[in-house]
């Protein structure tokens, strides 16, 4: 039995149809991926499903009893209060409010007493996530989940909803996150919903069949349309033999050919390349920068030559906007010094779009009102160039406020492209664009002749795009690894493997050194102890081996996700115990030493 069902539904929003008779079950268990192009109506559809929205026409039943939350894309306004109350207020009704509350915060590594006001975009995207999984619905909608997350919370997020045991549905512009959790994907394009039920890599195989099935039967529907349209233009001879059937065939192409929709067209971008830049873009030598008492940069040299293709990772607050503005020269580093090359022409691209100004409209953004644009030393009128970047004559002519996010970050992109460049400085471009847009910027960029640094936590546009990339690993160590982030992954994993086997071979030898002792020990050290100490001395092995085998139980428990589903006091106190029983076992080997060396 379905959770949700939507049954021959249409919507409309400003006379635009979103759906056309759309047909749509949700199952327990399903993980949904929902695609389309930016504009599509993909948000709308999701607060359909969230019963924020009533269908124009057709009906959505639920399953009785149905729990459903929702996580927006933006964040919303009027919240207030601490992290307890942001995610308290998804809490069902009638339940241990405070239980679920600690339990979800414990979840997702939140401090319920922090105030929800000053946290950063990411760190409220976490909460929202919270309030959302608090009710522990039975289904799930998320609108772009990983946007404004760095690439380790999108990980845990992943892993989590892997975990998560009702229904799921989501829109996202991470191919990776969307390859990892799909078990099925929704299309949505030009009012049609069609489900493929596959994952994602599938579905490209499937949707690009489909497209050329549909071209072919066009072209043949085209071919017949033109074939009456010219047997009608005869006029006088198809009157005389009045075959008024064909005439009403006729009338049907035409209607039918007028209903048709056009798929959108791909926008075209193209970058308004500078002359060349000399070979060495930019030498950094021994740069350090703190923010307070933080250490954001630690002693980085790094060159970057022409042709580049870098990528900077990192948490979010860990110094990545910091370094782009440091070695563009808008912030001097603490100590060291950054050389840039010759010929540099630059372009920037803000992650916050505080270059558009909200209340100019989207031509006037880009052409600072004048009607032309210059693109590789040709002049384009503003409307025409706009039409690239898939914004129509009405649409250039609204105010950028009125834009959603995906279309704001395409406007970033038309403005960035009528400068001309040799170096492109990209931060978070990636973000709200639809999968067809980000592929084809990921195309350009490749292509691209000059140098492109780039920002990013899209783990896919990183791979395709970098010969290398920069790394802030912590503590204001930043490296350079070659590749993409999966190669740089690669290594990561390697070193924190090595690292562990170290430890565990440093701690085996250690306890296999104490045991050595203990063994030889001779029986006139034991006969120098008091009776109180030789108890305790030929006591502390078997509570040694007791404290051991505790923490190994506790280990494996904790290893179970099963775990953290328990009840949070049971949670709290297994870990606080993880925590000490280390010590715990150090102190009984010192003592055991201890004993050894008085006797």
């Amino acid at each position: 039995m379905s959770l949700v069902d939507l049954s021959d539904v249409s919507l409309s929003l400003g006379g635009r149809p979103i759906l056309v008779d759309a047909n749509l079950q949700v199952h327990r268990g399903e993980r949904i991926g929902l695609l389309g192009r930016n504009g599509e109506g993909k948000t709308t559809l999701l607060r359909l499903l969230a019963g924020e929205l009533n269908p124009d026409a057709g009906s959505v039943s639920r399953s009785s009893g149905l729990r459903t939350a929702y996580l927006p894309q933006r964040v919303p306004d009027g919240l207030k209060g601490t992290i307890r109350d942001v995610v308290g207020e998804g809490a069902k009704a009638g339940s241990d409010q405070a239980h679920s509350v600690e339990r979800i915060c414990s979840l997702l590594d939140l401090d319920p007493n922090l105030d929800w006001t000053p946290l950063s975009g990411g760190e409220k995207r976490r909460v929202l996530l919270g309030r959302a999984l608090v009710s522990d619905p039975d289904v799930l909608v998320l609108d772009e989940p990983t946007n404004h997350l760095d690439v380790r919370s999108i990980e845990w997020l992943e892993s989590h909803l892997m975990k998560f045991g009702g229904s799921l549905v989501f829109v996202t512009h991470d191919r990776t996150f969307l390859q990892a959790l799909a078990t099925r994907i929704l299309d949505l394009d030009r009012g049609v919903l069609t489900s493929f039920d596959c994952g994602y890599s599938q579905y490209l195989e499937r949707k690009e069949a489909f497209l050329e099935s549909q071209e072919r039967e066009w072209s043949e529907f085209d071919k017949t349309l033109a074939k009456e349209e010219a047997w009608i233009r005869r006029g006088l001879k198809a009157r005389r033999t009045r075959n008024e059937g064909r005439v009403r065939a006729l009338k049907k192409l035409r209607s039918e050919r007028q209903a048709r929709r056009e798929r959108q067209s791909v926008a075209r971008m193209q970058v308004d390349q500078a002359p060349r830049s000399g070979n060495d873009v930019l030498r950094a030598r021994g740069i350090g920068f703190e923010y307070g008492d933080r250490t954001l940069i630690d002693d980085l040299t790094v060159t970057v030559t022409r042709g580049d293709k870098i990528g900077i990772i990192g948490p979010n607050g860990s110094g990545k906007t910091t370094l782009v503005r440091i070695l563009l020269g808008e912030l001097a580093p603490s100590r060291g010094e950054v050389l840039q090359g010759t010929s540099l022409a630059v372009t920037y691209f803000d992650q916050h779009r505080a270059q558009l100004d909200e209340d100019l409209s989207v031509a006037e953004n880009v052409a600072a009102g004048q009607e032309f644009v210059t693109i590789g030393g040709k002049r384009k009128h503003v409307m025409g160039y706009m039409q690239e970047f898939l914004f129509s004559s009405e649409r250039a002519r609204e105010p950028v406020r009125s834009l959603s996010g995906g279309e704001r970050n395409r406007l970033l992109l038309a403005r960035l492209f009528t400068k001309p460049a040799n170096v492109l400085v990209l931060d978070e471009p990636t973000n709200d664009l639809d999968t067809e847009t980000l592929e084809l910027l990921e195309s350009l960029l490749v292509e691209f002749d000059g140098t492109v640094l780039v920002v990013s936590h899209d783990r896919a546009f990183l791979d395709n795009l970098c010969t290398s990339t920069l790394v802030f690993e912590g503590d204001g160590v930043v490296r350079e690894h070659a590749g993409g982030y999966s190669d740089w992954k690669r290594v990561a994993d390697r070193r924190s493997e090595q690292k562990t086997a170290q430890n565990t071979d440093r701690s085996k030898t250690g306890r296999d050194q104490r045991r050595e002792a203990k063994r030889a020990a001779d029986s006139s050290a034991r006969k120098k102890l008091s009776f109180n100490e030789k108890r305790e001395w030929e006591a502390l092995p078997g509570q040694i081996e007791t404290l051991e085998a505790e923490l190994e139980s506790l280990h494996a428990e904790m290893a179970d996700p099963e775990f953290f589903k328990a009840d949070p006091d049971r949670i709290k106190t297994a870990s606080e115990r993880a925590k000490d029983l280390p010590a715990l076992i150090e102190q009984a080997y010192a003592r055991w030493e201890e004993l050894e060396e008085r006797a």
